[in-house]
């Protein structure tokens, strides 16, 4: 991969931090895209990085980030930490140095965690997935069987202990100490009973809430100026140690071929959702899975009914996060609205 295209992907990553409301981090990617060099190891490591770099690859920028306040966390740079939020942010040319001290006095720590791809478990997005949830409730009638495919620690296997404000509409635990309430324009969801009863989920690495390492991991790639996504997170983290989501280690298309090959729960909605983690499975697994969801969906009943809800970034709808419904036995799909890849803001569709 050449040079050029490197830093490239740390230039549009900083462009979309800001558009996402992180201009820290957005800081972080510019000047790393900027400054970075072959005189340090971990520079020689990034601008020549053997794959593709950008968010539709190894997401490398935010690999660099996370490692970074991941290192601030942590302590072990101090001078780094007092100039990460929520301490006030240097001028550029007083922060680029304090991150380049850190690279070569941790460059061990450094290295070896650019060689993990990131790992995220956004629990803004459970926001979306409730408007779903409520929607599938409501027209079937029936209790949720949960399959969360790239479900990372599994955080938003725990969706229905969150507590919810969209727009008119209040659903989940009133008392959960996540408080999910984004920005809503449109119609209110249904109202409707969301019970699950039992629920699932996949990932290439899963991360393990028990574990301390994984903690540290799923709090450093949330950006570290914003302040509510940090507390929202570590509530969450809270909600799994005390209710540990059942996590599988595997592929999500040979996962799925094994759940849905199960005979399905008479009186239960089986749910099959994933967000912003589709654009990251292969090709052949993407297939795969719309294949196996189309087949099980073939056989699906009024009293089996099978769900696929989905809240990906489409480049097809100009790269907005678009909240998606396919409902078997009818096949109907809709699109349920559109939103922030956070979740922050939601624009429900009216049919």
């Amino acid at each position: 991969m050449a040079e050029s295209e490197v830093r490239e992907s740390f230039a549009q990553q900083a462009v979309w931090c800001d558009r996402l409301g992180s201009p820290f981090t957005a800081l972080v990617c510019r000047l790393a895209g900027e400054r970075l060099d072959h005189t340090t190891a971990v520079g020689r490591r990034v601008l020549d990085w053997p794959g593709q770099p950008d968010s539709f690859g190894d997401a490398l920028p935010l690999r660099f980030a996370g490692t970074l306040h991941a290192l601030a966390r942590r302590g072990d740079a101090t001078d780094l930490t007092a100039a990460y939020p929520p301490n006030a942010t240097p001028a550029a040319d007083v922060l680029w140095p304090l991150i380049n001290s850190a690279l070569t006095a941790h460059e061990t720590f450094v290295l070896s965690r650019l060689d993990r791809a990131p790992q995220t478990n956004e629990v803004g997005r459970s926001g979306p997935l409730m408007v779903g949830l409520l929607t599938i409730a409501e027209q079937t009638g029936l209790p949720l069987s949960l399959y969360e495919l790239g479900a990372s620690a599994g955080l938003n296997l725990n969706l229905d202990r969150f507590s919810y404000r969209l727009g008119e509409r209040e659903a989940g635990d009133p008392d959960s100490k996540v408080q999910i309430a984004p920005e809503v324009t449109g119609p209110s969801p249904p109202a409707a009973e969301v019970s699950v009863v039992a629920r699932r989920g996949v990932d290439l690495s899963p991360l393990n809430v028990a574990n301390a390492e994984d903690r540290e991991l799923l709090t450093a790639y949330v950006w570290p100026d914003q302040t509510e996504r940090l507390e929202r997170v570590l509530a969450a983290i809270d909600i799994a140690l005390a209710f540990p989501p059942p996590l599988d280690k595997g592929d999500a298309a040979e996962w799925l071929d094994h759940q849905l090959g199960v005979p399905p729960q008479e009186g239960v909605t089986r749910v099959v959702y994933h967000t912003i983690a589709f654009q990251y499975f292969p090709a052949q697994a993407q297939q795969r899975i719309r294949e196996r969801l189309q087949s099980a969906g073939a056989a699906a009943t009024a009293s089996t009914p099978l769900a696929w809800l989905a809240f990906e970034n489409e480049p097809e709808m100009g790269g907005k996060s678009v909240l998606r419904l396919t409902l078997w036995p009818t096949g109907e799909e809709r699109i349920l609205g559109f939103g922030h890849p956070h979740g922050a803001t939601l624009a429900l569709s009216s049919t």
